[in-house]
């Protein structure tokens, strides 16, 4: 059963998982390589140090990052490529068939990316994507937006506020997607209509 778009006009999809395939044990298993202690693993947050969601709100560069995540590995001889190629090996791709839905949509909906990520993430993701698919990644939205660029993060309110704000949406108007419950509670608090992206729920298939 797919969402209610009666009186939509906007559409705003999360990237991971929705549009994006993602693995995120491929990171862990790659941070373990450089020296990740599974102490620093928690079970509630893949990594317990703040710099990595320090990251997401744009609060340290990815010099900073490296530089921070070096001291977390307790392996100075990690390279900044190696940790930032362990970070970015969770990141997958985004299938055709969700390509071509988007721009189907976009025929009859305004469409937007909200997404909690980070500037290494993205840079590679657009070239990666670029290659893959011939066209530029924005491309596929009337505007997309990033937690690292915004400085807020879902599921805090202020953040789907930025982004009522910026898109200029009315939030009556506008349907969420994202796999998170708790996303789409914070999106609900927001006044955004909502659609909860469960396991096993492919959204080419559903719009």
């Amino acid at each position: 059963m797919g969402p209610d778009l009666t009186n939509i006009k906007n559409i705003i999809f999360d990237l991971g998982k929705v549009l994006l395939n993602l693995d995120f044990d491929a990171s862990i298993k790659a941070f373990q390589i450089l020296g990740l202690s599974t102490a620093v693993l928690t079970n509630q947050q893949a990594y317990s140090d703040p710099v990595f969601y320090e990251l997401e709100v744009g609060k340290v560069s990815p010099d900073e990052f490296c530089n921070r995540v070096r001291k977390v590995l307790n392996n100075p001889q990690a390279s900044d490529l190696q940790i930032k190629d362990a970070w970015y090996a969770m990141i997958l791709n985004v299938p055709s068939n969700r390509v071509k839905k988007l721009q189907e949509l976009r025929q009859n909906y305004k469409v937007y990316l909200f997404s909690n990520t980070n500037q290494i993430h993205i840079e590679r993701l657009h070239a990666d994507f670029y290659e893959e698919h011939g066209i530029a990644f924005p491309s596929l939205f009337d505007d997309d937006f990033y937690s690292h660029e915004i400085h807020a993060r879902k599921p805090d309110l202020d953040s789907y506020e930025k982004v009522i704000e910026l898109s200029e949406v009315n939030p009556r108007e506008s349907l969420f997607v994202d796999d998170l419950e708790k996303n789409i509670v914070g999106a609900e608090k927001a006044g955004l209509q909502t659609f909860w992206l469960k396991d096993g729920m492919e959204m080419a298939e559903l719009f």
